[in-house]
């Protein structure tokens, strides 16, 4: 009985000393905070600015909350950049892309960090030299054989030059971590009869899902801003994406302050919800990757 009062009492103490925070978690936990309000600042003030009046925004600047409420910004640049048919463009490429991208990574990394392809380094070092190439340098070879194929001015070539360039560094990333895979896992599943397929399928993708997300969420993301190359393929109003349609924007002289304002505001958020969606796989593929 004693014994039990005594692991009783311990196991109380033990409750109450891991609430008590000392001076330095409070310290972090306070840089924390502040770091994030630093982080969040341009985007409240971009929000702010959406929801004004341009007299508001002459009389009082960027700083001061709106005095009259309006959606007129917003309004606008959805009706002048026809931004539902930006924004199926943007969301059907990114995507195609991401997952796509996803599939070829993971196929190129098990055949070069499992399947242990002869001069699988040099393989590696080129895909990674091939992705550090400016995409700048990559421009008029693409446009020349996308014209030559017929795809100029098509989602099509967008989704498959993304595809091969987001696929690069997803093989490079995921290379290297099949290549630590544990091989007692693989030989045993091969003892037991499993085929490369059901290997990759049921052993790898499993372990590897947190990192696959990551890859996933990034793809999307990056996809969503490109800008450059949509730029010199994309010609046509009907496929044009989102980043073009706000480049349109603020290539006018006489755009407001904000209708701009509005415009990078509806930009941003299909991504932050992309976020706020997929945040537990990102967290969950981040600690993965400490872990390991």
């Amino acid at each position: 009985m004693i014994a039990l009062l005594s692991t009783d009492s311990s196991r109380k103490i033990s409750k109450k000393t891991k609430h008590v925070r000392s001076a330095g978690d409070w310290t972090t936990l306070i840089l924390l905070i502040t770091a994030a309000l630093l982080v969040l600042f341009p985007l409240l003030v971009l929000t702010v600015n959406a929801f004004k009046t341009s007299a508001d925004y002459n009389a009082t600047g960027p700083l001061s909350l709106p005095e009259h409420f309006t959606v007129e910004g917003i309004v606008s640049f959805w009706t002048t950049t026809k931004f539902p048919l930006k924004f199926s463009n943007s969301l059907v490429i990114s995507l195609f892309v991401a997952v796509a991208a996803v599939i070829l990574s993971v196929l190129n990394s098990f055949a070069l960090g499992i399947g242990r392809v002869k001069g699988n380094t040099w393989i590696v070092l080129a895909i990674m030299l091939a992705n550090m190439m400016p995409q700048e340098a990559l421009l008029y070879p693409l446009y020349t054989m996308f014209k030559q194929m017929g795809l100029y001015n098509t989602r099509l070539a967008i989704i498959i030059i993304f595809t091969i360039i987001q696929s690069a560094y997803g093989t490079y990333l995921l290379s290297s971590v099949y290549g630590t895979f544990p091989q007692a896992i693989l030989e045993a599943a091969a003892i037991d009869g499993a085929s490369r397929w059901q290997i990759l399928r049921k052993v790898v993708l499993p372990i590897s899902w947190p990192t696959i997300s990551v890859l996933f969420v990034f793809f999307f993301v990056w996809t969503w801003n490109e800008y450059m190359i949509p730029m010199a393929f994309l010609m046509g109003d009907d496929v044009q994406t989102i980043p073009l349609a706000l480049a349109t924007l603020q290539g006018q002289r006489t755009m407001e302050a904000t209708t701009l304002a509005s415009a990078s505001l509806l930009s941003i958020i299909p991504t932050v919800i992309f976020f706020i969606i997929f945040q537990r796989k990102l967290s969950q593929g981040i600690t993965a990757g400490a872990v390991k």
